[in-house]
């Protein structure tokens, strides 16, 4: 993921915050894999589908590291995703994964763990489903 050009990262973090154009946006300029992986993160099972098929499964892991299953962390660990470890750690709110981001220098992966929080934090969690 570190081999995005800052501003696409930051429409990425953007898709975050409520704003359908920054999503657009994405799948307009070639990078759908991005828009399915911000899908995926807000609960879209058809989004993570298509990370799977579309050869993504980094992003997939991703997405399930980020709601604390210990099986895709391990799964990322294994194939040495460790900034996706990390930015799923910081999105948690992981003293050692922000610490790691900053040593570093991944500064922009900080803003995007915190997008998504902010996110996460705003939702209503209904325990009897699956996904937010």
């Amino acid at each position: 993921m570190h081999n995005y050009p800052v501003k696409i990262l930051m429409a990425f973090a953007e898709t975050f915050s409520g704003k359908e154009d920054f999503l657009q946006w994405l799948l307009k300029n070639d990078y759908p894999e991005l828009a399915a992986l911000s899908s995926a993160i807000r609960g879209s099972e058809q989004a993570l589908h298509w990370l799977m098929k579309n050869k993504y499964p980094h992003y997939a892991a991703l997405d399930g590291a980020i709601d604390k299953q210990p099986k895709p962390r391990e799964w990322l660990i294994a194939h040495n995703y460790l900034l996706l470890v990390n930015l799923a750690d910081a999105v948690n709110a992981s003293p050692v994964a922000i610490n790691w981001l900053n040593e570093n220098d991944l500064k922009i992966f900080l803003y995007i763990a915190g997008k998504i929080r902010t996110y996460r934090d705003s939702q209503y969690f209904d325990y009897h489903k699956k996904r937010f």
